[in-house]
């Protein structure tokens, strides 16, 4: 079905490209933008606009969305020159959702309200699988009435979307989402380790415990592929050092002390000091697996 908003999409890495494809898929006029060019040359061949600035995707769009590692990219591609923001129309909506400082989400949409536009901070969370699937949770900071105005693009990637609070809560929301799964994933690694070297079968023991009180997204999700010797990205550790930096960060900024989660940071560092920055974020077993001295038999069946 046509749909008559015209949508902008910055930003096509693992999770971006698979986002910007179930807009276009929904039917949305879509107008893409990307540093490294081939997956902007895959979705046109889809049927995507291409355009060679952020300028030139605001131009032409109702709602323009970016998907950028961090902080300072949003910032450059949001405010900077040929920016977002030197074109974009009144009324029009600015929708982030990268995961960045609950601080710059802020200071984006108050200049952005100077040019009598819109921005949402709107996250995610869901992986890989969620982004592909359009099954993803979306946590939105911002005005009600662009909220309004995005909700069906946001249905067409997204299966929960919760309206967290004014600008920055949908950052404020994925910080919370990201000490979690930290914790999940340590957790994980740290409980396959302790039965493996404690001669219990870890498989039987994810078995044993998955439908009680230890039931969780990760537990359901990540041991088959870990067992089946898969450290390949859902969601790459380095991003995940990154997020819990922004948790660090925003807590330091409001006296918050998270004591496990420093932790988890320290681990995730260490993934990155050993070189395994770019594999999955459950793959902090490799560190896990180091401290104790063995490591997780795998099967590949």
């Amino acid at each position: 079905m046509a749909q008559s908003l015209n949508v902008g999409y910055i930003g096509l890495g693992l999770m971006g490209k698979a986002i910007a494809r179930n807009i276009l898929k929904a039917g949305f006029p879509l107008i893409v933008h990307n540093r490294s060019r081939a997956a902007v040359k895959e979705l046109v061949s889809e049927g995507a606009v291409e355009a060679f600035s952020p300028a030139e995707v605001a131009a032409q769009s109702e709602i323009v969305f970016t998907n950028l590692p961090d902080t300072p990219d949003v910032e450059q591609v949001a405010l900077g020159p040929d920016g977002i923001i030197e074109t974009i129309r009144p009324g029009a909506v600015f929708v982030d959702n990268s995961t960045i400082k609950p601080a710059a989400a802020r200071r984006i949409a108050e200049e952005f309200a100077k040019r009598g536009a819109f921005a949402l901070d709107a996250p995610v969370s869901g992986g890989d699988i969620g982004a592909r699937n359009a099954t993803l949770t979306i946590m939105v900071g911002g005005e009600a009435q662009a909220l309004e105005k995005v909700m069906p693009v946001f249905q067409a990637i997204g299966k929960t979307v919760t309206h967290v609070g004014a600008a920055g809560a949908g950052q404020v929301a994925k910080a919370a989402n990201q000490i979690m799964v930290a914790a999940q994933m340590v957790a994980m690694g740290e409980l396959l380790v302790f039965s493996q070297k404690a001669g219990v079968d870890p498989r039987k023991v994810v078995d044993a415990i998955k439908g009680g009180a230890a039931q969780c997204w990760t537990l359901d999700v990540k041991p088959p592929r870990l067992f089946a010797g898969n450290r390949a990205p859902g969601f790459k550790a380095y991003m995940q050092a990154k997020d819990l930096n922004i948790v660090l960060e925003t807590a330091r900024e409001y006296g918050i002390p998270l004591p496990s989660a420093a932790t988890h940071m320290q681990l995730f560092q260490a993934m990155l000091q050993m070189g395994m920055g770019n594999l999955d974020n459950s793959a902090v077993l490799g560190v896990l697996e180091t401290l104790a001295g063995i490591e997780l038999e795998t099967h590949h069946d």
